[in-house]
């Protein structure tokens, strides 16, 4: 009985290490990281008070993690504490995640993306309106300064990304478009993943434009003006949670004029069912999707330009 059960044994392990040897294992690879960041992003240290590279930075631009390079912080919601390390009072959509310490004193934040410590978050200290202060060791990220150039980047989900592309592709002062997906929780999603509706992600398009020739008022506008911005829950004959209607601001500047344009179709009897969310990360759709009605031919089907404004 037991030489049975042992050999039942050895054949169970030896079936388990085949499977195991035949699956793919996803490995997310990481920066490099010195011996002092790896003693604060990965064995959650602190770096010492008024140490940091970042506690003084004032520039425009984004903070990153220096592990994975995930964005974290907007230079727009980094305000000074005096507390020696960065401070922030807001985050990126979905770029932290928050644990309470094993002595429930205090809530660490860490990157959603790779797990690195970032530091503490407090509320109730009224250093600004949103009463909320994120303390960022400046080792655990990087800053990516704002490009002093004439672009300028926007993000609209309209139904089928093939279509939204099309008309921006085509527009005056549009200098770059991509195809991809945004706003869900599904890492690197593919397209398959996405069309079954259970990722969060809706197909998204990517808009690089010159300031100096159009503006971001002109890209919502084109926005609204290509799609049926009152369906609910799609676009046209495509049904289904990825196909709804999005605007995904970058600054507080964006979300004002995509306010401004909503409350003028409004007051034209439009019912708006379009969403307004802060930008999360943009995941660049398979190569075949980019430009497909420029490479395959023809005309987007339920995409059409109608003038609005």
């Amino acid at each position: 009985m037991k030489t049975n059960q042992s050999l039942l044994t050895i054949l169970l392990l030896f079936v388990f290490a085949q499977t195991a040897c035949n699956q793919k294992v996803k490995v997310m690879k990481y920066n490099p990281l010195t011996p002092e960041e790896e003693a604060v992003i990965i064995d959650k240290g602190t770096e010492r008070p008024f140490t940091g590279e970042y506690v003084n930075t004032k520039d425009n631009g984004t903070y990153v993690c220096k592990r994975c390079d995930a964005p974290l912080y907007r230079s727009e919601d980094k305000f000074e504490s005096h507390c020696g390390w960065p401070s922030f009072d807001d985050e990126i959509k979905g770029a932290v995640k928050r644990v309470t310490d094993a002595d429930g004193s205090r809530t660490e934040i860490l990157c959603a993306h790779c797990g690195a410590h970032l530091g503490h978050v407090f509320k109730g200290e009224g250093f600004t309106p949103k009463n909320e202060r994120h303390c960022v060791n400046s080792i655990s990220m990087k800053f990516v300064a704002k490009k002093e150039n004439a672009s300028e980047i926007a993000y609209f989900a309209s139904g089928c990304f093939w279509g939204t592309e099309y008309h921006f592709m085509k527009a005056k002062g549009v200098k770059i478009t991509t195809v991809g997906y945004m706003g869900g929780h599904t890492q690197h999603p593919s397209y398959r993943e996405v069309c079954t509706g259970t990722t969060g992600h809706v197909e998204t398009t990517e808009v690089e434009f010159d300031t100096t020739k159009t503006s971001y008022e002109q890209m919502v506008k084109l926005f609204f003006e290509t799609h049926d911005f009152t369906q609910v829950g799609g676009q046209g004959p495509d049904i289904g949670d990825q196909y709804r209607s999005v605007i995904f601001y970058t600054t507080n500047e964006q979300k004002e004029i995509a306010l401004k344009l909503i409350s003028v179709l409004k007051d034209k009897g439009y019912k708006v069912a379009t969403e307004l969310h802060a930008a999360p990360h943009f995941w660049g759709a398979e190569e075949y999707h980019q430009e497909y009605y420029d490479k395959k031919g023809g005309t987007p089907y339920c995409h059409v330009y109608h003038k609005i404004f």
